[in-house]
């Protein structure tokens, strides 16, 4: 078999030895070359395993089905069973339901029909700054009150935070219905909005372009099959970290000697993998810092993630779709830009939101810095091959995306906590899964890479799915085929700038995508913002050693 070696990709270096297939693989062979080796993943400290296959995986776009489908699988557990909730933001009263059920009220009544309920809420930085402490803290208390054991976790580094967001449901006698959840989806206000974009009536204090109500796009999977253990090995291993649960100086002494709820009481013994419910294949791409004292799981912290998005862009020939909080960092839009330059024929669409989550005037212009910075690149590389959009709902307001979803030809996604930026790639604890379903979908082009990988049932159908909801339509006619739908997506953009140009007469064309247009810092903000994005806004969690290397 014809084989070509790895190579550096902007800094993320993989393991020497290791090699990409080509066509003449086998089928077995291509999914896998889409996935990271167990070397490749940098960290021979974890036990989770390289990937799992026989997987069933649901997208559910948007907090409002999130929230419902999570709600169901929850109240459907008994005594004896395990329910696991990773989470950066968590708000007591945000409401799971229309019936008035809010996201204690779930997990408490778990809790007190004999459900052991575990939970690693992150320890928030000050309220002020618009973080969480205050709502972690409440939850916290609310459902340890009600026989949970939820810890407030600050084992990060300085100015760093867990992002994870996941919740994973375990039965002893019904592994059939095992489930996790994963994704860019807090248990918060603001989040259970849904297709129509009208917001979430439970706000939380956010930037004033984006009105009383934000609209807010974002997107979580469902889980069933093997990979649910994964997602439950990657709580295992935080929940079993000894260190202090506070960076606090004064509080190192409590966490040894205090009372029971700074320490955590041991989980159950693990349960086998669940059994396959599907075709999917499964990587969880994962995000450490480099921590003193290191993770155990982590000692040099992880950068999988960095290093799947670099493997999978090698393969890329075709079309990369992403929606983005942030798309910050010229090293992270450089492992773009490099696949852009590599393939003539290669398209970067952009999903992006309008405006930043934070209008202090101090903070925007650090913030147009690093993302100014990072379209600069990958639209040098990729010129009008390179479409970045941003979203509005139908009333023209904008939409603030918070999504953190990446398709590869059709072939290779992903849906994850971790956005473009090199906080998610370095410093942040962040959880993604990345995606090859085993079924081939039929529709033409068949093989959109040309590699002989062929176009896959789950990436496609995300794909098709967010671009039907963002384009107004309900088929998939002009979507399916990559050129198709670059064109049909440049005519609907051009239509709905062109009815703004020209003073909004007539109807509203349908569609709701814009191109982005970014006001760009002058030369002085950026020499003056620089400091401030790369140490606090989007700050480097690698070991010294790969900092001077230029290694992840």
């Amino acid at each position: 078999m014809a084989r070509f070696p790895l190579s550096l990709v902007d800094g993320v270096r993989l393991t020497a030895g290791d090699e990409f297939a080509v066509p003449t693989a086998t089928r077995e062979e291509r999914d896998h070359a889409w996935f990271l080796s167990a070397s490749q993943r940098g960290n021979p400290a974890t036990w989770l395993r390289p990937w799992s296959q026989g997987n069933a995986v649901r997208t559910l776009a948007h907090g409002k089905p999130y929230f419902a489908a999570l709600a169901d699988a929850v109240d459907d557990t008994r005594a004896g069973d395990l329910v696991l909730v990773a989470a950066w933001r968590g708000d007591p009263d945000e409401l799971v339901r229309d019936d008035g059920t809010t996201v204690l009220d779930l997990f408490a009544a778990a809790a007190r029909r004999g459900v052991d309920v575990r939970g690693l809420m992150w320890r928030s930085q000050l309220d002020r700054m618009r973080f969480s402490r205050k709502q972690n803290r409440r939850l916290a208390r609310g459902l340890n009150a009600a026989g949970a054991e939820v810890l407030l976790d600050q084992r990060v580094r300085p100015f760093g935070s867990h992002h994870q967001k996941f919740v994973v449901v375990r039965h002893p006698d019904r592994p059939e219905d095992d489930v996790a959840f994963l994704g860019g989806i807090d248990l918060a206000h603001s989040r259970r909005d849904d297709v129509d974009h009208a917001g979430d009536p439970q706000k939380m204090p956010f930037a004033k372009w984006y009105g009383g109500s934000p609209a807010w796009h974002d997107v979580q999977i469902e889980v069933r099959g093997p990979a649910v253990r994964d997602v439950e090995e990657t709580f295992r291993e935080r929940w079993h970290d000894p260190a202090a649960l506070s960076r606090r100086p004064w509080q190192l002494l409590p966490h040894h000697v205090g009372p029971p709820e700074r320490r955590a009481e041991p989980l159950p013994p693990a349960l086998p993998d669940p059994p396959e419910a599907g075709t999917c294949a499964i990587q969880l791409l994962r995000t450490y810092p480099n921590r003193r004292p290191g993770y155990p799981f982590a000692p040099h912290g992880e950068r999988s993630t960095a290093r799947g998005y670099a493997k999978a862009l090698r393969r890329a020939r075709r079309l990369v779709y992403l929606e983005d909080q942030y798309l910050w960092s010229d090293n992270v839009a450089q492992v773009f830009a490099d696949a852009l330059e590599r393939e003539p024929g290669l398209h970067l669409v952009a999903v992006v939101p309008r405006f930043p989550d934070q209008d202090a005037e101090f903070s925007i212009p650090v913030v147009r810095h690093g993302h100014s910075q990072a379209l600069d690149i990958v639209q040098r590389a990729g010129g009008d091959r390179v479409l970045v959009l941003d979203v509005e709902n139908e009333h023209g307001d904008p939409v603030y995306v918070h999504a953190k979803v990446c398709v590869v030809d059709d072939t290779w996604a992903t849906v994850g906590s971790d956005n473009f930026n090199r906080r998610s790639w370095t410093h942040d604890s962040e959880l993604t899964a990345a995606i090859v379903d085993e079924a081939l979908d039929p529709r033409e082009p068949r093989d959109p890479g040309g590699l002989g990988d062929g176009a896959r049932v789950y990436a496609r159908d995300l794909r098709l799915e967010l671009w039907r909801e963002h384009l107004g339509l309900t088929d998939d006619d002009g979507l399916v085929d990559p050129d198709e739908a670059i064109a049909t997506l440049r005519r609907s953009v051009a239509a709905l700038d062109a009815w703004y140009d020209g003073g909004q007469v007539g109807p509203r064309p349908p569609g709701r995508l814009r191109r982005h247009l970014l006001e760009t810092p002058t030369a002085w903000q950026r020499v003056l913002a620089s400091p401030a994005y790369r140490a606090v806004v989007d700050p480097d969690g690698r070991p010294p050693r790969m900092k001077v290397r230029g290694h992840h």
